[in-house]
């Protein structure tokens, strides 16, 4: 077996013990006589997995009893909509906050302005190429407003808060889609928390909700069923088909953290891995990394050569040493190592490694 280095934004990899065990009951789960793709949501086996995928990532992130869990479907790109519906009337002055710190929470803030909502954009870093996350200070949080919406972490730019934001009496809502599980947080000082976990937690197809149950019941009769949180949050996330192998994937993701020690390890062994990417970035010319400091994410680490060619170089020769995935979103260019939690150290050394070499063998002019 010829596995590569996967550095891919996501679809990323997943642990090898999870895919082990994956495969290992994939034409019989248990004593089930089928896999868990041909079960049905409804059967005894199936309501068994979900319910332990959710009682475990509970316990991983200490979530307090007042918030639901939800699988869901559509990916974070439909909860931008799901957000300013189920949440736009919590005040009178319904009046929706956004922090564009890059891609993805500027599409949620587009979306919010699409729908005619009484949207305002409080802080972005627009101008400077997203190359830190906005300072936001509790004066600047709007008591009135509904919620305020972020992007905790930036996949495209490789930026991340280092801090959560005070937002006073104002629901704080974060897009977590790139760093979820991947280090102890504080469930309790945000609203929302949603996430996409095709990058750190499951194959796509599954999108993860948690929300404080205050704030659920608050949308107009009109919005569509399967956008509402409190129907999908009274029918335990089974009002429909829900991604039924995705959630047991992300439920085996839950108990191999669980196995290593919990969040508290996982963001010990991530350190240890972005350390030594930054640390090599940080003692050299030759590659740039356009992230500030104070902004850095774990999980995406951005950087250039500053000649495009040879950053496409770069993500061949790469590719055909076997660390895959290396180079950066179409809309910024450069170069983009995601070193989520299944990546393990070795990885990063290599790519390190491979760095050096391609920097020796390739002097810029």
């Amino acid at each position: 077996m010829n596995r590569v280095y996967n550095f891919s934004a996501g679809p990323s990899m997943l642990p090898v013990p999870v895919l082990e065990r994956a495969a290992a009951e994939m034409l019989s789960y248990g004593e089930s006589g089928m896999s868990v793709m041909e079960m049905s949501h409804r059967s005894p086996d199936y309501e068994a997995i979900i319910k332990k995928a959710e009682a475990d990532l509970r316990e991983i992130m200490n979530i307090p009893d007042n918030y639901k869990v939800l699988f869901l479907q559509g990916g974070a790109s439909t909860q931008f909509a799901s957000v300013a519906l189920n949440l736009i009337n919590r005040a009178p002055s319904k009046k929706a906050l956004y922090a564009v710190s890059g891609q993805f929470s500027g599409k949620a803030y587009k979306e919010a302005v699409k729908m005619g909502l009484n949207a305002k954009c409080i802080a972005t870093t627009k101008d400077t190429n997203f190359d830190e996350v906005p300072v936001i200070t509790r004066d600047m949080v709007d008591q009135d407003a509904s919620y305020l919406h972020i992007c905790f972490n930036n996949t495209i730019y490789g930026t991340k808060y280092s801090y959560i934001p005070e937002c006073g009496e104002v629901p704080l809502v974060a897009d977590l889609s790139s760093c979820i599980i991947s280090e102890p947080i504080d469930v309790s000082k945000f609203g929302v928390i949603y996430a996409g976990a095709q990058k750190n937690m499951a194959p796509a197809g599954l999108t993860l909700v948690i929300v404080r149950e205050d704030l659920l019941g608050l949308a107009d009769e009109t919005i569509p069923t399967m956008l509402d949180w409190k129907t999908l949050a009274d029918n335990d996330s089974m009002y429909n088909t829900p991604p039924c192998y995705a959630i047991y994937m992300a439920g085996l993701v839950y108990e191999w953290i669980k196995d290593l020690g919990g969040l508290e390890k996982m963001k010990e062994m991530n350190e240890k891995k972005a350390a030594v990417l930054y640390d090599y970035l940080d003692s050299q010319s030759y590659y740039i990394a356009p992230v500030k400091a104070g902004s850095r994410s774990m999980m995406n680490v951005t950087f250039v050569t500053g000649n495009a060619d040879l950053d496409k170089k770069f993500a061949s020769e790469a590719a055909k040493a076997g660390l895959k995935n290396l180079k950066g979103h179409r809309s910024v260019g450069g170069m983009r190592a995601s070193i989520y939690n299944a990546m393990p150290y070795d990885g990063v050394v290599a790519l390190v490694e491979f760095m050096k070499k391609f920097a020796e063998e390739n002097p810029k002019d």
